[in-house]
């Protein structure tokens, strides 16, 4: 990959979504947390270090349970079927239901057992076709056997499957229940006010700067460029606290088109749900309040190592406001930076690592 920065005539991926005026009135919202979609993004937040002054204390309290539970085979195996990657299965995420007009419903219960079980049944009951052609998509040197057998549907495979998706939901997403609904709650309300101020323009207003509207288009931050046409087919837009610094769409555009997008959790959240045995919970607010919140945020971002450009990009920055911050931070020792070239690659410290576990006394 050719960093933007050295090479200005190189355009940063996007996702682009065309959007007609008429395109505007059929967005869909199922008013509730999606579990299969929690389900995925969450067992993705466990394969990465993205957003950890948010999610670590629930990755430890998390990883904690799934030894517990025993389920470290389990959970080991579902990663691999929805890797974090550029592409995972679609059936893995199929479409909420039921679908309504964006009107204001509020979140409900739906992420509950029953919603989870039913929602894992519906991923067996993949059609065989589908299941082969994107696990073959997934695991294009090979698959191993538990996979083929997967992706010929068979039935015990099937089985398994569906329980092991409602398995780890219980141990990872199901004891957030009551503060993620919350988060999503203030999140609907918000978007709610923004549709009574300024109508279905004003609703699109909100997501900014997540998405914006450019003409006739929606578009954001993506990590590949991708193009979502709707073709007069309604947007379902599903809000998820696992999803993390960008949307997220269907790999196969001629499936029903859907649009996840992130809802931040409170400071402290993994505190107020869980077993709220982790002492570390509040981290992420101590953290924020003894560098500022917006240091937090690059500080956080840097889980992997990245230039000025994609820290900017990334957070919604300038490009002088992302260098100052991780000078700061530079001069702090929490973060290192090398130049290479015309570019400036920041990366996170020992230290900096510390900090956001929580182990800097």
């Amino acid at each position: 990959m050719v960093d933007p920065e050295s090479s200005p005539e190189v355009v940063a991926p996007v996702l682009t979504i065309d959007l007609s005026a008429e395109d505007l009135t059929r967005l869909r919202a199922p008013g509730r947390p999606d579990p299969m979609w929690d389900t995925v993004l969450s067992l993705h937040l466990l394969q990465n270090r993205q957003s950890a002054l948010a999610f670590d204390p629930w990755r430890r309290q998390v990883r904690a349970r799934i030894v517990e539970a025993g389920l470290t085979t389990t959970v080991a195996a579902l990663a691999r079927l929805a890797p974090f990657a550029s592409y995972f299965p679609d059936f893995l995420t199929p479409t909420p239901l039921p679908l309504a007009p964006w009107d204001g419903a509020r979140p409900d219960g739906g992420g509950g057992p029953a919603g989870v079980e039913a929602a894992a049944d519906r991923v067996a009951s993949t059609p065989r076709a589908r299941l082969a052609r994107e696990l073959a998509m997934t695991f294009r040197s090979g698959a191993p056997p538990w996979v083929r057998r997967i992706a010929a549907g068979e039935a015990e495979a099937m089985r398994w499957l569906a329980a092991a998706l409602c398995r780890y939901h219980e141990v990872a997403v199901a004891p957030y229940a009551p503060v993620t609904r919350a988060a999503l709650a203030a999140d609907q309300e918000a978007r709610d006010a923004a549709l009574r101020r300024g109508g279905v323009q004003g609703l699109m207003g909100s997501f900014d700067p997540l998405l914006r509207r450019d003409g006739g288009r929606w578009t954001g931050w993506y990590p590949v460029s991708h193009s979502l046409p709707l073709r007069g087919r309604p947007l379902t837009v599903v809000p998820s606290v696992f999803c993390v610094l960008a949307p997220v769409v269907l790999a196969d555009d001629s499936l029903d088109p859907v649009l996840v997008y992130p809802v931040d959790p409170a400071p402290g959240w993994v505190a107020r749900g869980g077993d709220g045995a982790d002492g570390a919970a509040d981290d992420g607010a101590q953290v924020a309040h003894l560098i500022g919140p917006t240091r937090a945020r690059v500080l956080e971002a840097l889980d992997t190592s990245r230039t000025t450009t994609e820290l900017a990009r990334v957070l919604d920055l300038t490009p002088a406001t992302a260098s100052r911050h991780a000078t700061v931070l530079r001069e702090a020792g929490l973060v290192s930076s090398e130049r290479q070239g015309n570019r400036v690659l920041h990366t996170r410290t020992l230290l900096g690592d510390a900090l956001l576990a929580g182990r800097v006394g």
